[in-house]
């Protein structure tokens, strides 16, 4: 009786076994390639449209800031102003 157990454990395992080998070589073929850069440039392209529309909800809550601050007549405050100094046209640093 315990040959016989033993006998079905190890047809178990081994046909688990074959069943993922046999999931792993299919991925290796040239639809499991396509399917899995299908799959990567799907997710490329998910992270790209969500990125740039995080970028365009920033630009649009940017331009209603300065909207309202022209429209409560409130000087505009450029914060990259002094970043944009160093980089003007004639400036000795700047030619090289």
């Amino acid at each position: 009786m315990k040959r016989l157990l033993w006998l079905g454990v190890g047809l178990a395992v081994g046909a688990l076994v074959v069943r993922k080998l046999t999931q792993k070589a299919e991925e290796f073929t040239p639809t499991g390639i396509a399917t899995s850069l299908s799959q990567s440039a799907g997710g490329l392209v998910e992270s790209m449209r969500s990125f740039v529309e995080d970028v365009r909800d920033g630009m649009a809550e940017r331009e209603q800031q300065i909207a309202q601050a022209f429209a409560d007549g409130v000087l505009y405050e450029d914060k990259f102003a002094e970043l944009r100094e160093d980089e003007q046209p004639g400036s000795q640093e700047g030619i090289r």
